[in-house]
């Protein structure tokens, strides 16, 4: 008779893990993002209601376009030395009544930091127009308040569930404004009206959506 061999008690490794000098799989970190916006509602409500898997930080400032990235690094810069970072930072302004080369200005100051730009001429509402109209043509932002009114009801900057809102379009205005955007050959932020790059944060954030 063959004698049948004890366990031995000994607790194999469970697939996955690694032993030895090989190292053990672990969960990729939590990505955080930082939002600095220059509305203090209208912008943060709308990045709010984003519903993702990692940590977002959106702030309303209510100051102008170049405080607004001077605020992030600010920001950005208290985490760093408090040991922690985060893997993406954007600011979120637009044109409206600031001169060309101040806005300009803050987009490159934005891009030379690390920090990337979601702007807007002439305003954040052209984001919100995209999701009913294709715009081709210059608009005020008064005129974008208009033609919201016409598919809304009517427009209002602080109303929250927009996002919930115009999802089911999203795909549509993201197209919109990418191909948009792809029209201004060369690229001039303060004169490319209507123009906007908020859709290229919306995509960041759909790719964390749970």
């Amino acid at each position: 008779m063959t004698r049948q061999r004890k366990p031995s008690g000994r607790r194999l490794p469970d697939k996955g893990r690694k032993v030895g000098k090989r190292r053990v799989r672990s969960r990729p970190l939590r990505q955080r993002f930082l939002i600095v916006c220059e509305g203090k509602k209208t912008e943060p409500n709308y990045f709010h209601e984003f519903r993702v898997s990692i940590e977002v930080k959106v702030v309303g400032t209510g100051k102008d376009t170049l405080d607004v990235v001077k605020h992030a690094e600010r920001l950005r810069g208290e985490e760093e030395r408090q040991g922690r970072s985060y893997d993406q930072c954007w600011v979120v302004f637009d044109l409206d009544e600031f001169a060309a080369n101040k806005f300009n200005g803050a987009i490159q100051r934005a891009r030379n930091q690390g920090i990337q730009p979601a702007y807007s001429n002439p305003a954040f509402e052209l984001w919100f127009l995209l999701h009913f109209e294709n715009r081709l043509v210059p608009i005020s932002r008064q005129e974008c308040h208009r033609r919201l009114d016409k598919y809304l009801g009517q427009y209002e900057k602080t109303r929250l569930g927009m996002r919930l809102l115009l999802e089911a379009s999203e795909e549509m205005a993201i197209d919109r404004a990418e191909r948009l955007c792809d029209s201004y050959q060369p690229h001039n932020p303060a004169r490319d009206n209507p123009c906007t790059t908020v859709y290229q944060l919306v995509k960041e954030l759909r790719k964390q959506s749970v």
